[in-house]
């Protein structure tokens, strides 16, 4: 164990199982002076804490294990293992076809693409340098293809090695350095492929090589199970360098253990625990966060005959006399037992207690700390079982209350981490508060992955929502009339995201409204006496933007702060294609109202069933490059399987050519097929189902309620009967017969689900509603002027009202009290309000209106009547 403290406040621990002399310069770092130049004309501030330790070990070639929170930066082995190729006797290596001096294999490929433009940067400072990107799809053919030739450093994942070795098993013949980088992320995804590369390695290093050395350096930020058997099998006596306390805490064997109790009787606990550390003599730490814990406690301990220390800011004995006993406890055989805060801990520095009790739940930052006031107890080294309690000399014990919701997530996941046994009431604690984290993510963006994939790898570090919200989901949805028919809609994509996730138009096909507005705003904006720049501009505010011979309709999204010149740039969206960009202000132009009056057309779309290969989390950009190519601008038809405000999931979608003297449609390609072609997606099947499953959770009330549900008959595959009317022909049976297209839910019905999500509907926008009644009828005044696309639907329980107001969606679905006449009832729109006119199905005064009360409902004092009975005086 070695600790340092930079100049200044920073201090810096690490962990380290033999003894290294960092290099905390630049200019006496162990690496050649071209690659120092590189790294310095580059602004390189470093090295960091964490490089002054790995690049000695690493450039001296030796096996190294490296753990920090900066373990991402490939900047940790970078320099040292590019200083290592310079060396003299790699030039009398063969130049052999197919193999390599050092390879990285990185998680995935925006990693590979990382490290590999870092090597392009700093190869300057190198002799020969050569580094190669590989990256291969499923294509059997573009792996036997594959040269490598003359070629220092290979950059590639685990899965894209392994069908590269199939075709050139000899690759790794004259491998030096093999480098793991995030080692975390590869062990947890990937372990079974590292693994079988690692043996192929073993066995191509294990003939005679001369001098030639044999390295293995594996980074990371988490300490990993797997770690062990990499360390014990395929090492040659590593360096291994850690740190962050709570990862070296989990490497030195610290048993945590978790003790549940109630708050009032957490110092019975302690007095538990106590008894046996006073048996067994040992230094024992109690950590609490208030002052007058650490007086409970202490007296406490005192009336129990425990001989205890304190220590908090209020404390009149200094760190040096409460440490200088401390230890004097301990020499003399007494127990030693210290009670204090975590703001003394610093100024104490104990770092050879045997037992740490976290009477008050630890924060990520103060657990971390009270670790460390452990770390000459931790046990390094690689056992070939767990450690037993006997073989343990640092234990951490929790006090887990019901007052520990606060920090219980973060904790939890370490304990999961370290493989630490988990109570029940921690798993409780750690839903609550998750939960009631997500419901925070309430007015944030639906999840991208959610929607692209049907799945997100991690809700609990996703910043985004994961849950219906009505009001923003269903907000300016999709106009009825785009979609005439579901199983048939023209889409024309403008602007491509990634492969699968586009934004473009819905064309409808007798009568395209926005191509007519595009003729007459391109017609109006020929005469320069209409092109009326903007003085001052407003967010939000609808705009004209000439680009060339064309107008588009754009959007004000951000307006920063003006610069000296008169023009600006504003960030702005064009609301029919869907893209945003820059430009400046003085380019918009003033767009009568007449052009403001239809929707945005842009909309979201997304194809559904297919994902990026290898477990990827985000599309190759060769494969969007290669879809974008395709697609874009282009006609498109497709089948709609669901919706959910301006996004639509499509399966199919295909490429046609009309073909008019034959009168028919003809298939160029299916989208799916061909990004499944590029080797680089792979399938999806549970897409679909999990995209219905989400949208499940709301009622339609958009465009959706005109879509009727698809019979058996309508989801037969949409190429199976070529006509002039079926352009859906696909090019290939069998992307027909393996194609099941799942229809969208018929959102009409009234599910559990639906009426669940009238909670979520009253966070967003829940017009204002007042009431009255008589005894045959209940009148409802609905708050929405100039509503547009209203629906009202009865039954007899409940109403439903939904419309448009100011480009707002609104949305009341009302529980009523007591039943009516669904067939009598009447809605009526009006300039400033809706009208709602329910029948009583008993004649009568009703106490309430709702089942539920809702903070949008109120009385209509003014237009309420009591019959005689009900006033409280007589007439007269």
């Amino acid at each position: 164990f070695q600790s340092l403290q930079d100049v200044g406040k920073e201090k810096n621990f690490v962990f380290l199982n033999k003894k290294i002399e960092p290099s905390s310069i630049l200019e006496t770092a162990p690496l050649s002076d071209g690659l120092k130049k590189e790294l310095a004309l580059n602004k390189f501030s470093g090295p960091s804490f964490t490089q002054s330790y790995c690049w000695p070990p690493v450039a001296g070639g030796c096996d190294v294990v490296a753990i920090s929170h900066q373990g991402n930066d490939p900047l940790l082995y970078i320099p040292p293992v590019l200083t290592l190729l310079q060396e003299s006797h790699y030039q009398a290596l063969p130049n052999m076809s197919g193999v390599c001096i050092s390879l990285i294999l990185c998680p995935g490929w925006k990693k590979a693409q990382l490290v590999f433009d870092l090597l392009k940067t700093y190869r300057k400072g190198c002799r020969h340098l050569h580094p190669m990107l590989i990256t291969l799809g499923q294509n059997k053919e573009a792996a036997s293809q594959m040269e490598i030739r003359g070629c220092e450093v290979v950059v590639t994942t685990p899965y894209n090695l392994l069908r590269l070795l199939e075709h050139n098993p000899g690759l790794l013949c004259r491998l030096c350095h093999l480098v793991l980088d995030e080692i975390q992320v590869l062990f947890s995804d990937t372990s079974e492929q590292v693994f079988t590369l690692l043996d192929c390695y073993k066995k191509a290093t294990a003939r005679p090589r001369g001098n030639l050395p044999h390295q293995i350096i594996a980074v990371g930020t988490q300490w990993n199970k797997h770690i062990t058997p990499l360390i014990k099998e395929f090492m040659n006596d590593p360096h291994i360098v850690i740190t962050v306390i709570e990862e070296a805490a989990i490497f030195g064997n610290v048993q945590q253990v978790v003790q549940p109790c109630i708050s009032s009787n957490r110092t019975a606990e302690l007095l538990k625990i106590l008894d046996f550390t006073q048996r067994n003599l040992q230094k024992v730490l109690v950590f609490t966060d208030s002052v007058t814990e650490v007086e409970m406690i202490h007296k406490a301990l005192k009336s129990n005959s425990i001989v205890s220390l304190k220590k908090h800011k209020e404390s009149k004995c200094n760190a040096e006399c409460v440490l200088e006993r401390w230890r004097k406890m301990h020499s003399s055989g007494t127990p030693a037992v210290l009670v204090l805060t975590d703001d003394c801990l610093p100024s104490l520095g104990i770092t050879d207690a045997a037992w740490v009790i976290h009477f008050s739940f630890p924060s990520p930052a103060a657990f971390g700390q009270r670790l460390q006031s452990m770390s000459d107890n931790f046990c390094p080294g690689i056992k070939d079982s767990a450690v037993g309690q006997e073989e343990t000399k640092a234990q951490s014990v929790i006090l887990l209350t019901e007052n520990s919701s606060c920090h219980s997530p973060e904790i939890f996941y370490y304990l999961k981490h370290a493989e630490a046994e988990i109570p029940e009431e921690l798993y409780y604690l750690t839903a609550m508060v998750q939960e009631s984290e997500e419901d925070k993510k309430f007015s944030r963006p639906l999840c991208a992955s959610l929607k692209t994939f049907g799945i997100c790898r991690n809700r609990t570090e996703c910043p985004d929502r994961h849950q219906i919200n009505s009001s923003v989901d269903m907000a300016q949805s999709i106009a009825a009339e785009m979609i005439e028919t579901p199983e048939r809609v023209t889409i024309l994509p403008l602007f491509i995201v990634h492969a699968t996730k586009y934004f473009g138009r819905i064309v409808r096909k007798q009568k395209d409204q926005y191509t007519a507005l595009a003729k007459e705003m391109n017609d109006y904006f020929k005469v320069p006496g209409h092109r009326i720049s903007v003085t001052a501009v407003e967010k939000s505010v609808l705009y004209g933007l000439r680009e060339g011979a064309i107008c588009h309709r754009v959007q004000v999204v951000e307006t920063p702060a003006k610069d000296e010149e008169n023009a600006f740039k504003v960030t702005i969206k064009y609301i029919d294609e869907g893209r945003t960009s820059q430009v400046n202000s003085d380019q918009l132009l003033h767009l009568p109202v007449k052009f403001q009056d239809l929707p945005p057309q842009a909309v979201e779309i997304i194809v559904c069933r297919v994902k990026p290969i290898d477990n990827e989390v985000e599309w190759n950009p060769k494969v969007t490059d290669h879809i974008n190519h395709k697609i874009k601008g282009k006609v498109h038809h497709a089948k709609v399987v669901q919706t959910l405000g301006r996004t639509v999931w499509v399966d199919p979608m295909v490429a046609v050519t009309h073909l008019p003297t034959m009168r028919m449609w003809v298939n160029e390609y299916n989208i799916r097929s061909e990004i499944l072609s590029t080797g680089l997606g792979t399938d999806n099947p549970e897409h679909v189902g999990e995209i219905q499953k989400l949208c499940a959770q709301t009622p339609a009330v958009d465009h959706g309620q005109s879509l009727e549900p698809f019979t058996e008959e309508d989801t037969a595959d949409l190429e199976d009967v070529p006509s002039p009317q079926d352009p859906l022909v696909q090019e290939n049976s069998a992307e027909s017969c393996n194609s099941s297209v799942t229809p969208p839910s018929n959102c009409v019905i009234q599910t559990k689900e639906a009426e669940d999500s009238t909670v979520h509907q009253q966070k967003g926008c829940h017009p204002l509603i007042k009431w009255f009644q008589d005894d045959v009828s209940v009148t409802l005044k609905v708050q929405i002027p100039r509503a547009t696309e209203s629906r009202c639907e009865f039954c007899r329980e409940k109403v439903t009202f939904s419309a448009y107001s100011e480009g707002k969606h609104y949305v009341a679905d009302l529980e009523l009290y007591q039943s009516v006449i669904a067939e009598k009832s009447t809605c009526v729109v009006k300039d400033t309000e809706a009208v709602i006119l329910l029948v009583k199905e008993k004649k009568g005064t009703w106490c309430k209106l709702l089942k539920n009360k809702n903070v949008h409902v109120s009385l209509d004092f003014e237009c309420w009547q009591e019959s005689e009975d009900e006033r409280p005086f007589t007439v007269g």
